[in-house]
């Protein structure tokens, strides 16, 4: 272990000294299942806080970090409730065509919820980014390459 993250108390006693996970800059937007999601890892994570040794300083001190980090992102959640209209919007399932012709079908989701390999994305990625406002058949540019949306569902 680095020597970094390990700090004496007086008396010689050793214990682990975790610094916080960074918290984004961008609002906390989220949907209904990313607030889910979240309350739940607090839950989850005051449990096992609760079921700690309190000796086993490394595991008390990444427990507290992390219900600290979720707690945070928690209290800063911003619920997006269902957007009407027919552009594309947070919340939003998106399909698009590359210039190679592949499809490509996402959501629009928070930052925490975010997970491309299962089909969703951050509202700040780039490509959400480019395409937020954009309607059915609108051409964007997203890292040198073309993309056409052809379809929007709520």
């Amino acid at each position: 272990m680095s020597i970094a993250f390990v700090r004496e108390k007086e008396g010689g006693e050793a214990f682990e000294d975790l610094p916080d996970r960074p918290l984004s800059p961008h609002t906390n937007f989220v949907t209904r299942e990313g607030l889910a999601q979240i309350e739940a890892e607090v839950a989850r994570l005051e449990k096992e806080a609760s079921a700690l040794d309190p000796e086993d300083k490394a595991e008390n001190a990444r427990v507290s970090r992390d219900l600290r980090y979720w707690s945070a992102r928690k209290n800063s959640a911003q619920l997006v409730e269902d957007v009407e209209g027919d552009t594309v919007h947070f919340g939003a399932t998106v399909t698009v065509i590359r210039e190679d012709e592949t499809e490509q079908t996402f959501r629009i989701v928070g930052e925490d919820e975010a997970d491309p390999a299962k089909g969703s994305i951050s509202y700040v990625a780039p490509l959400a980014r480019a395409i937020t406002g954009k309607s059915v058949g609108d051409v964007v540019e997203v890292n040198g390459q073309e993309v056409e949306i052809t379809a929007i569902k709520r």
